[in-house]
């Protein structure tokens, strides 16, 4: 009596020939965007020389122009503490309405889905734009375009972290006769307020380095240096305008890893 070997395949038919075809769709969508874009080789091969022009161009870093960007600097930060902090605030009642468990009915969890869709949908410069219009040149306007970018993304995955609380303890305060409000306040926030303080300064985080470039469009910060600079092709300070940003985003960047580990 022959015995017939069984051979152990990760995937069956059926999926290796889905994987195969969206492997192939992603290359006949990369080869058609190069096409359509139109991409030169003998344009690339000019990169090189050119990036090799600027660096020198950028060399030395003029270090004089430092005490001008100092405020700028400062500024920026300001923009994102203000605009993450509005973030947060906006965020809350976002949240809960867009979280299956806590939102009053279907018509406000879709509301709840849309703003955090339509806060998602529109980059921070679009948002900036718009408000430089409303408010005018100046940080205000970056602010608030930071906290109305920052609303969908605090919106998103705090309304996520709501949907996973243990709701027991929402009946038991509720059951205690507490207030829609009180419930909220006692039995929903202390539950998520761990995830809303490592959200909030990860947004910072983020928020640190989008603030750098809202001055292009007259939102405030360093941008408006930078731009003034590149406008001027001075090269050296904006050499030296990049290396206090990357220093700024680091920073932002260790302070934000540590205060999620005290979070936790």
């Amino acid at each position: 009596m022959s015995s017939e070997t069984v051979r152990w395949e990760r995937f069956d038919r059926k999926r290796r020939l889905g994987r195969f075809v969206a492997g192939l769709l992603v290359v006949v969508t990369i080869i058609a965007s190069w096409r359509f874009m139109a991409i030169d080789f003998v344009t690339l091969d000019t990169v090189p020389r050119e990036v090799a022009d600027l660096l020198t161009r950028m060399y030395p870093p003029d270090v004089a122009y430092t005490p001008q960007i100092v405020d700028p600097l400062i500024e920026t930060i300001h923009i994102a503490a203000l605009g993450t902090a509005g973030a947060l605030v906006l965020s809350i009642p976002v949240a809960l309405l867009a979280a299956e468990n806590t939102t009053p009915n279907a018509g406000t969890y879709w509301l709840g889905k849309l703003l955090v869709t339509v806060s998602r949908s529109v980059n921070t410069i679009i948002w900036a734009l718009i408000f430089v219009v409303i408010f005018g040149s100046g940080p205000l306007a970056g602010a608030v375009a930071i906290a109305f970018r920052s609303v969908g993304f605090l919106g998103k995955l705090l309304g996520e972290e709501i949907e996973e609380i243990d709701f027991g303890q929402v009946e038991a305060v509720r059951a205690s006769g507490a207030s829609v409000v009180q419930t909220l306040l006692y039995g929903v926030l202390p539950q998520v307020k761990p995830a809303l303080v490592g959200l909030g300064v990860y947004r910072w985080e983020i928020n640190i380095r989008d603030s750098t470039v809202l001055g292009f469009v007259g939102a405030g910060g360093i941008g408006v240096e930078l731009f003034r600079a590149i406008d001027a092709f001075a090269w050296r300070s904006v050499a030296m305008m990049l290396i206090a940003i990357l220093a700024i985003v680091i920073l932002s960047e260790l302070l934000s890893a540590h205060t999620r580990r005290l979070v936790r």
